[in-house]
């Protein structure tokens, strides 16, 4: 879904989120990411680290089987020594 929208920079640099993206996001913070030839303005959880918990699951090493790991190659290197 895009949906643009055309708005006024006030003397003070303020610019005002319409509504309709408001009550769509429902949020208290935005975050603005400048890249340069645009800005890139999207909503922030409350909790934003509780919000990706689990989000990354199941992606990737995890970090107790790593751990273990290490340790194993750890042990292994100080039996050979």
């Amino acid at each position: 879904m895009t949906t643009n929208y055309v708005m006024k920079v006030s003397s003070n640099g303020q610019v005002s989120i319409p509504a309709e993206a408001r009550a769509r996001w429902n949020v208290e913070k935005v975050v603005m990411v400048d890249l340069g030839d645009r800005v890139v303005v999207r909503p922030l959880p409350d909790k934003p680290v509780g919000a990706l918990k689990g989000k990354y699951r199941r992606r990737g090493a995890n970090s107790d089987r790593m751990r273990r790991q290490s340790r194993i190659e750890e042990a292994a290197r100080e039996r050979r020594r």
